[in-house]
């Protein structure tokens, strides 16, 4: 039986900025974030609302083929998987089940609609501390059955296929390798794109100059063919770089325009929404957050302090951004009709630090918990998967 609880959405904290479009945290460590509340220096404020609340009545079923237009907001919330160790990432398959990912087992598991979870097996070579291990995982729409996942393996971090048939994983093979790992800051989000290439978040591992090093591969977006090779019109001639500059990446979204959205982590001054351009810098460790200045692309949402987001998945769907923050132990939900964004607005405040939000192929959200990695209060039950049923 799944467990519904009433979930609150709140309106959007005064510091979190916004921009219309882009020119040109304790994000796991407790010593990379701002302790308290500091206001937003030089930044609008935003104004309160009255809060909508989550209706916990049994999830309905979409009623037409056809999606409702956007934005959409969460009206309806259930757990339907509890127990979870550190996951991490979901795939899911086309009759609705899913693959998870949990880090520091370095196991997969499948997860079916009604919550049943069965062990798949586990990824070989995974060795990571902190923040690495197993990470993400993407399933190739072009070829469904073969299955990407990223992990930590000593000093680097690994991108290999394999196939899922069965139940099972199939020989691993490795598509890139070489990707800076640590102890924090190793990205691991895997994504296929409109092109059908795959994209790869990295994080700069705790050096933040390699973030502008276009020798290194942490701080990057990198962008490969299936089949591990640099496309030819990637914007650095025979490099997988996509997009550099950046901190951690841990959430990566397609929009209905086919533009590339990331979040990522700030350290003390911002976390940040970013509009994905090729080639463009991103700009850390020089700057963080909105810093108008023209060398580097400015973010499209940034929230101040860190502590309110630390933002890890990234979902959109109709018009509309879902953010699972970590640090700040919430869903954001970002409105973006006809090019701007809206003022954030959170949900899911009651379940702890929140790692990953997709949209499965019934059109609900689910969002899944982490507090069992050692950061977080875990609790009964902990870590979970949420079922949220999203209107109009």
């Amino acid at each position: 039986m799944s467990a519904r609880r009433t979930l609150v959405a709140v309106s959007v904290v005064a510091s979190v900025v916004l921009l219309a479009g882009c020119a040109g945290s304790d994000d796991e460590d407790a010593s990379d974030g701002s302790s308290g509340s500091p206001s937003a220096s030089g930044s609008p404020s935003g104004t309160d609302s009255p809060a909508p609340t989550l209706d916990t009545g049994t999830p309905s079923e979409p009623s037409s083929p056809v999606p409702a237009p956007g934005p959409v907001t969460p009206t309806a919330a259930e757990e339907i998987v509890t127990g979870l160790d550190a996951p991490w990432s979901i795939a899911f398959l086309p009759d609705g089940s899913a693959l998870v990912t949990q880090r520091d087992e370095g196991t997969i598991v499948l997860v079916d609609d009604t919550g049943s979870v069965t062990p798949v097996g586990a990824v070989p070579g995974v060795d990571g501390e902190g923040e690495g291990g197993l990470l993400g995982i993407a399933f190739d729409p072009r070829s469904p059955s073969t299955l990407y996942v990223y992990a930590t393996m000593g000093s680097q971090n690994v991108v290999q296929r394999t196939t899922y048939a069965d139940g099972a994983l199939g020989p691993f093979e490795v598509v890139i390798d070489g990707i800076p790992a640590g102890t924090r800051h190793d990205g691991g989000r895997l994504l296929f794109g409109p092109d059908d290439m795959l994209y790869i978040s990295t994080g700069e591992s705790g050096n933040p100059e390699d973030a502008q090093d276009l020798e290194r591969l942490g701080g990057k977006i990198l962008r490969m063919t299936p089949a591990g090779e640099v496309p030819a019109d990637n914007p650095f001639p025979g490099s997988p770089i996509w997009s550099f500059g950046h901190r951690n990446i841990e959430g990566l979204a397609f929009d209905d325009d086919g533009q590339l959205w990331a979040s990522e982590f700030g350290d003390r001054a911002a976390d940040e929404l970013n509009r994905i351009q090729a080639g463009a810098n991103y700009g850390w460790p020089d700057v963080e957050g909105i810093a108008g200045d023209e060398r580097y692309v400015d973010p499209v949402v940034e929230w101040r302090p860190t502590a309110e987001a630390s933002p890890s998945g990234l979902a959109y769907v109709r018009d509309t951004f879902f953010v699972a923050a970590l640090r700040g132990e919430r869903l954001w939900q970002v409105p973006y009709v006809d090019g701007a964004a809206g003022s954030p607005v959170a949900f899911v405040e009651d379940y702890g630090r929140l790692r990953d939000a997709v949209v499965a192929p019934d059109g609900t959200l689910w969002v899944l918990t982490n507090n069992t990695d050692g950061r977080g209060d875990a609790r009964e039950g902990d870590d979970r998967i949420l079922r949220l049923t999203l209107s109009p």
